[in-house]
């Protein structure tokens, strides 16, 4: 990967997306350093044009910008990074600096949320017990949801209806992290037989 300073007089934009939801995050520059120790660190770090120095992004807050992957444009001028944000990235205490909602939804949360809860390791937490329990007890539990679901579905009832549905679709996304995939896993095969 070899983006191409000369082009803009030292300096290319930089595209900021969050490697799980897809959201954009920020705009940013930077020169050749800032590049190579973007590179070598993983962590984000942009040229300021203000103050004419390198800075990483998270230096004072601690809401670095983990890098996940780096990719150029078709004219090697514009680098996209994905990255996992250790915080609010915007300054202003924001997900974003275009204060935009979350680009792929509440689930893509909810699913970081379900990872959190497991890697923290709580006993308070109903899903990392769960969890714990092994892919047995997940599986049954989303076996017992889904048949909870069905026997809503032939109700009239549509507030428990949405509510087990919610529940199977909470347990669900469990199983896939036990099973160590998550919901761009299933996306790619659903839009492999869209085809």
């Amino acid at each position: 990967m070899k983006p191409d300073f000369n082009k803009t007089n030292g300096l290319i934009p930089v595209i900021i997306q969050n490697a799980t939801t897809q959201q954009v995050l920020m705009l940013g520059y930077m020169n050749e350093e800032a590049f190579t120790k973007t590179k070598l660190e993983k962590r984000v770090t942009f040229y300021s044009r203000s103050r004419n120095e390198l800075w990483t992004k998270g230096e004072t807050s601690g809401n670095y910008l983990n890098v996940v992957s780096m990719s150029l444009d078709c004219d090697n001028d514009t680098i996209l990074i994905q990255a996992k944000p250790a915080g609010p990235t915007c300054h202003t205490g924001t997900t974003t600096c275009f204060g935009e909602p979350n680009s792929k939804g509440f689930l893509y949360q909810l699913e970081e949320t379900i990872s959190e809860r497991i890697e923290s390791d709580s006993d308070t937490s109903y899903t990392n017990t769960l969890f714990k329990r092994g892919i047995n007890k997940v599986a049954q539990k989303v076996g017992e949801e889904a048949v909870e679901l069905i026997i809503e579905a032939k109700d009239d009832n549509e507030e428990l209806f949405k509510n087990e549905a919610a529940d199977l679709l909470y347990h669900f996304l469990i199983l896939l992290k036990a099973k160590s995939l998550n919901l761009t896993d299933i996306e790619k095969v659903l839009e492999a037989r869209s085809k």
